[in-house]
């Protein structure tokens, strides 16, 4: 589970004094296993405890996720009285090597900077269109292709299914955590609390269909693509981990036909229907993925509190907002969603 050599190798950078270095495993749990670390100086014997995690479940299927557990335990296990102290948190890189990655105060990501113009852009000209013209058209069909492709790429693992119908409802930047950054009096708890207990209900409905998990890019939305031309673009800030369900991708962006067509027109129709029609028509001759409409629901609710929400669009009206909440609730309480009641869904 470790790499006793590249420890070994970082421990005698740390103490420079020892003479001796000797790793054994302690034994393992639930979570992962610990390894006993003994150094031998001139004076003393000093001994630490090296701890690893499973790489899969409770929350821990990926190495960013290992790492946020012991950044937090590095953070907080010396503050509390009588608690065993954190000493570093390790990183082994790709080629075997150990170095620390602990003590940050914060974090950063440094990425290349792309051109384009995003996608928000062609949303908000739709707004004077009755009909799709052959660039809009080219666009949908380039997105479509796109998806079709990333989602044919499967992954075997009930654990990262369920973790992904689990984060669409409970994690902090889905449904209920941008349910808690709502100003109060947008919508009331309880109102929050049956969308969510709805969501919950989903999760059952959804547990069985592992057979669905896939890579995605998790938050495919107008303002993370970036157009170079009517075929071509380039995504910005894939998140939340890279299997999940079509569905999260295919919502992420659908969501957005809807919102603004009710923002300006206060339905769905023109160029935004046709806009939403044509994406599914194109996904699903791409995919054959009949089954996506019967596990839409949670997804749409998820992106429907997000655009929803005041903090990001204060411009939308009152009653637009109140239509997206209905939409949400509709979707939610349907067998399946079926793009041709998208106006029922709201009315």
């Amino acid at each position: 589970m470790i790499n006793e050599e590249a420890i070994k190798s970082y421990l005698l950078k740390k103490f420079k004094d020892a003479i001796r270095i000797d790793i054994t495993k302690l034994g393992a749990g639930v979570h992962g296993a610990g390894f006993l670390i003994e150094i031998k100086t001139k004076e003393e014997v000093k001994s630490y405890v090296i701890k690893g995690l499973f790489p899969e479940g409770l929350g821990h299927d990926y190495p960013s996720d290992r790492a946020q557990v012991f950044l937090l335990d590095l953070e907080t296990y010396n503050d509390l009285p009588k608690h065993a102290k954190a000493v570093d948190v390790l990183a082994e890189m790709p080629d075997g090597a150990v170095k620390s990655i602990g003590g940050g105060k914060e974090y950063y990501l440094l990425m290349e900077r792309v051109d384009g113009t995003d996608y928000f852009n062609d949303l908000k000209e739709f707004s004077k269109k009755e009909k799709l013209d052959f660039e809009d058209i080219s666009k949908i069909k380039a997105m479509t292709s796109y998806l079709a492709e990333i989602h044919s790429v499967k992954k075997e693992s009930r654990s990262l299914y369920w973790r992904k119908i689990r984060d669409i409802i409970g994690h902090g930047e889905c449904l209920m955590g941008v349910f808690d950054i709502y100003p109060d009096g947008t919508l009331s708890y309880e109102e929050m609390a049956e969308i969510e207990k709805m969501c919950v209900d989903w999760r059952a409905k959804l547990k069985p269909k592992t057979h669905r998990l896939c890579q995605i890019h998790g938050d495919f939305h107008p303002g993370n693509i970036w157009f170079k031309d009517s075929t071509d673009f380039v995504l910005l800030d894939r998140s939340r981990g890279p299997y999940g369900d079509a569905a999260d991708d295919v919502t992420a962006l659908t969501i957005n036909y809807i919102f603004f067509s009710l923002m300006y027109h206060g339905e769905v129709r023109g160029a935004y229907l046709e806009g939403l029609n044509l994406f599914f028509e194109e996904y699903i001759r791409q995919t054959n993925d009949n089954e996506l409409f019967e596990v839409l629901a949670p997804f749409f609710a998820f992106r429907g509190v997000v655009v929803a929400n005041p903090v990001f669009y204060p411009e939308l009206s009152h009653d637009a907002r109140n239509k997206i909440f209905r939409f949400v609730k509709r979707v939610l309480s349907a067998e399946k969603f079926e793009p041709g009641k998208v106006n029922y869904y709201i009315a």
